[in-house]
């Protein structure tokens, strides 16, 4: 079978499952946010942290609270790692240095998952389970709640009340996130990794050297990080390492998980609102973009027309053998599509355009379909944009969902938009300025650019992959990347819960023969050219500097 024919039936496979779970996922998560009973485990943990359940919150409060936790999980898991050598299970390792602890912790904290350590050299066991394994869990329920709240804004009228933050916190991760990473942990398990509390053993290498090979509980931190759509690896070199990810089948299966809630979500959306026509629309315009690009990264790693991958049959630098060219290919653009900064190859090692495909999926704000909560709630903003951007060209008030867009809801949306590329370009800008950004680099020129470029994008849209090639681990990076983390993370949920807060409070206005129909293909080409449009507006002249510079040259 050859390799284009096997890639082929690889992501088509995905794409059928993913379509099979849509439904019945889509369903079960509408329930989960729209029941009102609670059990006794829930009841048990309201009482511990003082939440009142059958009380709703307006979108400020709504917001406060999302900060809240976040600060408490930041200050938690910085403090975890400074005190771990006097832990359990600490492996003999001292604690993190100050600035990179703060790094790690926003990164885990906010979803992002970037990593300037190597974890089986750095952090032992307690921090993994502990800190980072409950952070995979917790931040991905962060993101699918303020989705939640959106989706609320739109389907109720005249309320201030937005449903409460600590019970789409606790039910999303109790109900929907632990049962499924309970069964793809014993999956994985059974395709080969690893699951215990290991120190490590010694082994002999072929030519006689030694090499200290740690084990530890990375199935169950393997199913989370992928499930939750975080990234963060167990060991330095994440899916590509066999202990995190064994063979093709298990590669199948920890795309799977990228995928599969994020896509349901849209389900629960159309449920939500009263309409899965809506929801079809918005998977639509996710699946359009997520093939187009995951289809150019095939193309551009398997027909480059450079001398070493025409003879090899594809771009094979830097792709793990038992997957192969496509298969990484297809695992890369999904990574990148949504918040997940899993590897299973190197990105830095990839042709200029296939990398540049891999910056560009995270430029789009991660929305095809995007990190666990996060890439519905992008999508529903750049719809409101589509919306605001159809009605000035007919000249009427826009409208979506019912809900009127006028200049507080599109200024709401205006400002999550702008966030992520002020992020992104003043980051790099200063980068390349200082002395200390620029001895991080280890390349110059198109791809020397393309490397800070990828860490500033990456940071800032909360993916956590990295282009490699650039040394992070210092202060400065540490410093500024978590900065942008944080910023990247947090503004943008203010500003959806503002919108939400503002949708929420109006009625609904009955639809007219004016109105735009937003179910229709129409409506999803019209989505996919204003999220395309607005990111090459945005960044064509980074990429033209970088990726695309160095391809023609």
């Amino acid at each position: 079978m050859s390799t284009t024919v096997a890639g082929v039936l690889f992501a088509g496979s995905l794409v059928l499952a993913v379509a099979v779970a849509y439904r019945p996922l889509g369903d079960y998560m509408y329930r989960v946010y729209g029941g009102t009973r609670h059990s006794r485990a829930e009841r048990g943990i309201y009482r511990l942290i003082g939440a009142k359940p059958d009380t709703e919150q307006t979108w400020g409060t709504y917001a406060r609270s999302v900060l809240a936790f976040s600060a408490v999980g930041i200050l938690f898991l910085y403090l975890l790692q400074r005190v771990q050598d006097r832990l359990l299970l600490s492996l003999g390792f001292p604690p993190v240095k100050a600035d990179q602890a703060w790094n790690t912790a926003v990164s885990f904290v906010t979803n992002t998952n970037w990593q300037s350590y190597s974890g089986e050299s750095t952090m032992g066991h307690l921090v993994q389970m502990g800190g980072l394994a409950v952070q995979n869990f917790v931040s991905a329920a962060v993101g699918m709640a303020v989705a939640i709240a959106l989706v609320r804004g739109f389907a109720r009228r005249k309320t201030d009340q937005l449903g409460n933050f600590w019970v789409d916190l606790v039910r999303g991760s109790i109900r929907i996130l632990l049962p499924i990473a309970f069964v793809g942990a014993l999956a994985l398990v059974a395709g080969g990794l690893v699951q215990n509390f290991s120190g490590g053993d010694t082994a002999t290498t072929l030519v006689g050297g030694a090499q200290r090979i740690v084990g530890g509980p990375v199935a169950s931190q393997e199913v989370i990080k992928e499930l939750g759509t975080n990234g963060g690896g167990f060991f330095n070199a994440n899916s590509s390492h066999p202990f995190e990810n064994a063979a093709t089948w298990t590669n199948w299966l920890e795309i799977f998980l990228i995928l599969v809630i994020p896509f349901s979500l849209c389900r629960t959306f159309g449920r939500m609102v009263g309409q899965n026509r809506q929801g079809y629309a918005i998977v639509g315009v996710m699946a359009t973009i997520a093939v187009a690009s995951i289809t150019l990264i095939n193309v551009f790693q398997l027909v480059h027309h450079g001398t070493v991958p025409v003879a090899a049959g594809g771009a094979t630098e830097g792709v793990e053998t038992r997957f192969g060219v496509s298969n990484s290919a297809t695992f890369a653009g999904a990574t990148t599509l949504t918040s997940t900064g899993a590897v299973d190859s190197f990105h830095d090692s990839y042709t200029s355009l296939g990398g540049m495909l891999t910056m560009f999926n995270m430029m789009l704000g991660e929305v095809a379909p995007g990190g666990v909560g996060s890439g519905l709630y992008g999508m529903l903003v750049l719809a409101v944009i589509t919306v605001f951007v159809a009605g000035l060209m007919v000249g009427r008030t826009p409208e979506y969902l019912g809900k009127k867009i006028g200049s507080r809801e599109i200024k709401f949306a205006a400002g999550y938009f702008l966030i992520t590329p002020i992020l992104v370009l003043t980051g790099t800008a200063a980068a390349l300025a200082t002395q200390s950004g620029r001895a991080g680099m280890l390349n110059g020129g198109a791809h020397g650019l393309s490397e800070v470029l990828y860490a500033f994008t990456s940071a800032s849209n909360n993916n956590g992959s990295a282009f490699a090639g650039l040394t992070v681990n210092t202060v400065w990076y540490d410093t500024a990347l978590g900065l942008c983390m944080a910023f990247g993370r947090f503004l943008p949920i203010i500003f959806v819960l503002a919108l939400a807060g503002s949708l929420a409070g109006q009625g609904r206005t009955p639809a007219s023969d004016g109105t735009l129909p937003t179910h229709r293909p129409q409506f999803v080409g019209m989505v996919v050219g204003v999220t395309v449009v607005l990111v090459a507006l945005t960044f064509l002249p980074a990429l033209a500097l970088g990726p695309l510079a160095e391809g023609i040259h």
